[in-house]
């Protein structure tokens, strides 16, 4: 049986508004492992013909695959898979994608927001694309929390980090039997502590 990778991008809004519907979204999470409408029904507590029907939904929305039919008293039972065990929304469907934003304005929070939706579903696809070819994605990220005083120290950090990434960006220039990579590097407000993710 094919390996089942480990994350899909749904660019579609269709499939986005099925993979949301709330059955659906058990079906899905329950389908990382192999089931049919019969095992799933035992497993979610919901009749079979319902399941049958929101099955039917997921599989001809590519959403998953059948990956065994087995002769059961009088009918084909069919085993079920997702096709992926997460599916990432691209943030292009719910953004206003025709609102430009000046792409040196990089102090704009909406600039900061279109960058990560692009990284989203960039390496979200390249990612899905290594699953499939077996091979491994090469990122790296890099996460820091830092501090300011006052509203100079701000401007005094980015300027100083720019010229250090420029150095480096410079010697490590994109050419001839060189991987290209694309480098975003941003910084937010930190979100108040919670129990789940405290301050460091």
């Amino acid at each position: 049986m094919a390996r089942t990778p480990d994350t899909a991008l749904i660019e579609d809004l269709e499939r986005a508004r099925l993979a949301l519907d709330p059955i659906k979204r058990q079906l899905l999470a329950a389908l990382r492992e192999p089931g049919s409408a019969s095992t799933l029904a035992r497993q979610l507590g919901l009749p079979r013909q319902k399941l049958g029907y929101h099955l039917r939904a997921l599989e001809a929305a590519g959403l998953v695959r059948v990956v065994e039919e087995r002769p059961r008293r009088g009918f084909i039972e069919r085993v079920l898979v997702a096709r992926a065990g997460t599916f990432v929304l691209d943030p292009a469907l719910l953004s206003d994608a025709d609102r430009a934003v000046d792409a040196q304005d990089r102090f704009a929070a909406r600039h900061l927001v279109q960058a990560a939706s692009t990284v989203v579903r960039e390496v979200t696809r390249m990612q899905g694309a290594a699953e499939e070819a077996g091979q491994r994605l090469l990122t790296f990220t890099i996460e820091a929390d830092i501090g300011f005083a006052q509203p100079q120290d701000f401007e005094d950090f980015t300027a100083a980090l720019a010229r250090s990434v420029a150095a480096l960006a410079e010697r490590y220039a994109p050419g001839e039997g060189r991987r290209r990579y694309h480098l975003v590097m941003a910084a937010h407000p930190a979100v108040a502590a919670t129990p789940d993710r405290p301050v460091n």
